[in-house]
């Protein structure tokens, strides 16, 4: 290739990533694929890097006050991703119904779906945080917490679930945002939200220990929420807000509701079958095997939400494609995004076989916990390519609004066949944690498998949102 050629080619990227950054106005339903996935997957991936350093800066800080403090941000954080399932149901419906308004050209009607769907999310979110508040006690009983995580962590659980209206917000209008094709907005408001909890975290830990760091995280998600707020109601963006659309629309809600319930359950039953795991460790390794499961579980999350920003450009390029009936097209992106990210995970995996002790050994100098964890690391590890493959094809059918099947996928994969593996080994073959590690990668391996073939038979193209 001459000098020029590759100057132009480089020129190109560049060009392209400036595009994606800036947020520019595209039609996803026309044009080059690879160039389509590109953009919207860039600012998608660096969104969730972000929020992935958000919460392994959290660990890490918190890693400094000891094993409960670490038990106690991982067993809250186990369960308030039930409050993480409802935010993601939700921005799911709402992510199948913008895109498939602006795929159709409705802009009007785009706007409308999203503002509808700001009004579920207050009457759950509204729920969810009384019982949280309530009960953060009796939750980390339920975990298998000793008394003295219980009475130590039990206002670290009561602010993190006070936030949960911002958790939910900051999820469904960054869907919103993604269902329009405004990657780069979604990308700064959550960029905004982690960068404010980084700075926040460590100087509110060191005044208030830690609950410092649940006050400094739900401060830095509010932020982000205020900011979205401004531009959907006094922004120059794609879907704009205002008094009009948020009349009351029972036929909109109701197929909001639709779409949000499978696709809650979804992540239910995904986040429920990590809380028995997380249970089932504790249970049979204590905090040690605990605290080591937590750190790793934490670098794994870390990797996975770019590969998850890449599966939310499918379901967006899915969305929109289907709404402007191109069939065809909205197969292509998928499968080429499927592509891109089982390389990334390829990548993943090696440096989880061969680099987990110095990965655990960045958040704890105590060599039993780096031992769990380097070993959970290791084995999780193994699958990763597989869950790449399975994120984006689940993505792709809730992309459609066909949230239905990837539920029954994933109560098949996780509570019928990883939750009772788990059990069988740590058990009966008495292999103690190294059980649950196992039953990890062997379920996300089912479950990839399953999904490809439920996405290769195609009914996900007749699916009316």
């Amino acid at each position: 290739m001459s000098n020029h050629s590759k100057d132009i080619s480089v020129a190109k990227i560049f060009s392209i990533i400036k595009q994606s950054l800036n947020g520019e106005q595209q039609d996803y339903t026309k044009g080059s694929i690879p160039r389509a996935v590109v953009l919207l997957a860039i600012p998608m991936i660096l969104e969730l890097s972000l929020e992935s350093v958000f919460a392994v800066v959290d660990m890490f800080f918190v890693g400094k006050l000891g094993q409960n403090a670490i038990q106690t941000v991982g067993l809250t954080e186990s369960v308030i991703t039930l409050v993480y399932s409802v935010a993601i149901g939700l921005s799911t419906a709402a992510t199948a119904i913008v895109a498939r308004r602006i795929g159709e050209k409705n802009v009007a009607g785009a706007a409308h779906a999203g503002a509808q769907s700001l009004v579920v999310s207050f009457l759950v979110a509204t729920i969810v945080t009384v019982a949280g508040m309530v009960f953060a006690g009796d939750i980390l009983n339920l975990m298998g917490a000793s008394d003295e995580v219980v009475r130590e962590g039990t206002i670290f659980t009561r602010i993190m679930f006070g936030g949960s209206l911002v958790i939910i917000l900051l999820f469904l209008i960054n869907g919103i945002f993604r269902g329009a094709g405004d990657a780069a907005m979604a990308m700064k408001s959550l960029w905004l939200a982690s960068l404010t909890n980084i700075i926040l975290c460590p100087i509110l830990i060191h005044f208030f220990g830690l609950k410092g760091a649940a006050i400094a995280t739900v401060t830095g998600r509010a932020t982000g929420v205020l900011y979205q707020c401004y531009h959907l109601f006094k922004g120059s963006g794609i879907v704009k807000f205002n008094k009009e659309h948020f009349g009351f629309d029972g036929a909109l809600i109701q197929s909001i509701i639709k779409i949000a319930s499978p696709a809650t359950f979804q992540f239910i039953i995904a986040s429920g079958s990590w809380i028995v795991l997380a249970r089932l460790v504790a249970e049979t390794g204590g905090t040690t095997a605990s605290a080591g499961y937590q750190i790793a579980i934490r670098n794994v999350v870390f990797f996975i939400l770019p590969a998850w920003g890449l599966s939310n450009a499918a379901a967006t390029l899915v969305g929109q494609n289907l709404g402007a009936k191109e069939f065809h097209r909205a197969e292509k992106s998928v499968m080429l995004t499927t592509k891109y990210n089982a390389i990334f995970m390829s990548f993943v995996m090696l440096l989880f076989v061969f680099c987990s002790r110095f990965i655990i050994r960045l958040f704890s100098q105590d060599e039993a916990v780096v031992k769990y964890g380097a070993e959970s690391l290791q084995i999780i590890g193994l699958g990763y390519i597989f869950y790449g493959i399975g994120m984006v094809m689940t993505q792709a059918l809730n992309g459609a609004g066909d949230t239905r099947t990837p539920t029954i996928i994933y109560f098949i994969g996780f509570w019928l066949f990883q939750i009772p593996l788990a059990y069988l080994l740590a058990y009966t073959f008495n292999l103690g944690s190294k059980g649950a590690f196992i039953a990890i990668p062997a379920a996300e391996t089912l479950i990839a498998i399953v999904a490809w073939y439920y996405f290769k038979k195609g009914k996900w193209k007749e699916v009316k949102v």
